[in-house]
């Protein structure tokens, strides 16, 4: 099987899996209480009992306080929200929708939801981007120089450090950050909120970027604090299981130099579950975003999103932000599986395919 029939069948596969993803979180929803329709009744309960409905003839008033609301204004409301038609058609019609990429408007925001995402994007991805970027530019290295030096007082402290850092939950450490450094009790050196300052249209190209990392530090430490155990330990068992095989032991016994032997043929092999890991990690580190992490910083991204919109019921954002991350998901997952046969000729496409 060559490369385009693989990628080919592969994307077959990735049709009846995104259909029944999006199909069963859509049923799901059919049983959730409290939806858009019943949150709007509420509103106008809410009206009513603090005296916001009209006189209907003979003196009697249209809202009975909370026991009820006018039929008539009910089936405006499930017209207005789409409810008015039954579930099949709802589900076709969001389908087609999803076909042309359309994810449809957002009940709450009353605005198209893939220019909502693409408006929370820059936060997510600023969190995002640093997270990763700084999780494997130090965690790599660090694993490698514990698999040569295992057992070794440097091998020991780093381990307790790491371990420490996976710890202490993101929020945690944002708080006591907050605390020593953003104005709490002790230090006020870096921004209580945001990404960039209220003067940023006013300051020049270098303050614009000196404002943003200023404003960016404590999230991202927050952030990729725990990152770093997982990824540094990753890379030294994987490390040290290739210093253990035979032709390791081979290239030493023929008198090649520890370094050559390091980076020449150890480095490539045990990179290969980091290098396959890495379309997911880097796709993820955007849309994965903290919500209390955003929430502790005020920073309006994604994760955010996806919270507000699942506790007001806003289907629309719930149902196309889950369509657009899953097919991310199956994409990534397949250029995960192509960057390991990039990265170790020996696998095949059949193999994989099983």
């Amino acid at each position: 099987m060559n490369i385009w029939a693989y990628i080919f069948k592969r994307v077959l596969l990735m049709i009846p899996t995104l259909l029944g993803v999006v199909a069963i979180t859509f049923a799901v929803i059919q049983f959730v209480p409290g939806g858009p329709v019943e949150q709007a009744i509420m509103e106008l309960r809410k009206g009513a009992a603090t005296g916001g409905g009209e006189a209907s003839g003979g003196g009697a008033s249209q809202y009975r306080g909370r026991q009820g609301i006018d039929p008539e204004r009910v089936k405006e409301i499930q017209a207005l929200y789409g409810f008015d038609k039954p579930p099949l058609a709802r589900f076709w019609q969001m389908l087609k929708g999803f076909a042309r990429f359309d994810l449809g408007q957002s009940f709450y925001h009353h605005m198209d939801v893939w220019q909502l995402v693409k408006s929370k994007l820059p936060v997510s991805i600023s969190i995002g981007l640093w997270t990763f970027f700084i999780t494997y530019l130090i965690s790599v290295p660090l694993g490698i120089a514990k698999a040569v030096r295992e057992g070794s007082r440097f091998d020991a402290v780093t381990s307790m450090l790491v371990l420490i850092g996976y710890s202490i939950p993101g929020f945690v450490l944002g708080v006591l950050l907050l605390v020593l450094f953003g104005g709490g009790s002790f230090l006020q050196w870096f921004p209580l909120r945001g990404l960039t300052s209220d003067d940023w249209d006013t300051l020049s190209v270098g303050g614009k970027i000196l404002d943003y990392l200023w404003h960016i530090t404590l999230p991202v430490t927050a952030s990729v604090a725990g990152s770093f155990a997982v990824m540094t330990m990753l890379t030294k068992n994987t490390f040290l299981e290739e210093i253990r095989k035979q032709y390791v032991l081979t290239a030493r016994a023929k008198g090649l130099d520890e370094r050559r032997v390091l980076y020449k043929h150890v480095f490539r092999n045990a990179l290969i579950p980091l290098v396959t890991g890495f379309p997911a990690a880097f796709i993820g580190a955007f849309f994965a975003g903290s919500l209390l992490i955003e929430t502790l910083f005020s920073l309006d991204g994604l994760g955010l999103l996806s919270y507000e919109s699942v506790i007001r019921r806003d289907y629309p954002v719930v149902m196309g932000t889950l369509y657009l991350f899953t097919l991310i998901g199956l994409v990534v997952k397949l250029l995960g599986d192509l960057c390991y046969v990039w990265a170790d000729p020996r696998v095949q496409f059949e193999s994989l395919s099983r």
